[in-house]
């Protein structure tokens, strides 16, 4: 199984072009980053695992700079946003930086993607919260017209595009009705979040992995209803806080890469952890 890694990279923590290399080097699969703007102080919202917002969702280096540092000092390892906020976007100013993050890295870059819990960090970039699924889903279709080998417009019920010339593509071949980067969406199971995996993504990303025996079958049933090619769906558990039990249990499932949780922390704790997570390289067998 491949084992990658999130972090929450702020201000106070590690940098990203000496965890990149200490990544490479140890044998990790890839490094996804998160993705906040900002975190109005007068907030409803609450923090979707209960208790008070951690500090350093307020302080998140923007994850496109980040994992362009962290491309710029490696070779193998992946890189990926975990998740990109779509709906707080322009999506061609977005379209134009994933696909040159993703042609600078040779096409390692995946976009993770997701549709918020903030109201209002969503609400400042004038996203309407109950329409926001329906926005994603508008601007994912025209960021694909940009990436068409061809010039494709798109002219949605939120925006759209003419025909243009847009380069650089990202380096992935279409496959199916995905163009673009390998794209994985971030949600909790659900009817809606799987209608919008099989429409236009390559995969999930389950937020800590729990439930995947009950939802598993069910996300299978709604791919392969779509058309698409049963062997081509990816799960990628995220955030997990590993343990030999839970990750043979992934690979059991027919899990091939699992994403695990760092602290946002300074260099010395998160080189610590990484020894600790060491132990996860060696293959797990069920």
């Amino acid at each position: 199984m491949r084992i990658a890694v999130t972090i929450f990279l702020t201000d106070e923590t590690v940098t990203p072009t000496r965890l990149a290399r200490e990544l490479e080097q140890r044998g990790f699969a890839g490094l996804y980053l998160p993705e906040h703007t900002h975190i109005p102080v007068e907030r409803t919202t609450p923090y979707p695992v209960g208790g008070e917002l951690p500090r350093e969702y307020g302080r998140t280096l923007d994850p496109f700079v980040a994992l362009g540092q962290a491309a710029a000092v490696t070779e193998r390892l992946a890189l990926g946003t975990g998740i990109t906020l779509v709906a707080q976007h322009d999506p061609i100013a977005l379209a134009k930086q994933i696909a040159t993050l993703d042609h600078l890295c040779g096409g390692r870059f995946t976009l993770g993607l997701g549709f918020g819990w903030n109201v209002e960090e969503a609400a400042d970039h004038g996203v309407e919260w109950r329409r926001r699924r329906g926005l994603v889903r508008d601007r994912m279709a025209l960021m694909r017209a940009l990436w068409s080998e061809e010039p494709v417009g798109h002219q949605g019920e939120f925006g759209g595009v003419r025909p243009s010339s847009a380069f650089p593509k990202p380096v992935r071949k279409p496959r199916g009705p995905v163009v673009g980067p390998r794209t994985l969406i971030g949600g909790a199971a659900g009817p809606t979040l799987f209608a919008h995996i099989a429409e236009y993504a390559d995969g999930w990303l389950p937020i800590g992995g729990g439930g995947l025996t009950e939802s598993l079958p069910v996300l299978r049933s709604v791919w392969t209803d779509a058309g698409r090619d049963p062997a081509g769906l990816q799960v990628v558990p995220y955030a997990v806080h590993p343990t030999p039990g839970k990750l043979a249990h992934y690979a059991d499932l027919g899990i091939e890469e699992t994403v695990v949780q760092l602290p946002s922390a300074a260099e010395p704790e998160v080189l610590r952890v990484l020894d600790e997570y060491a132990v996860f390289l060696r293959p797990t067998t069920g």
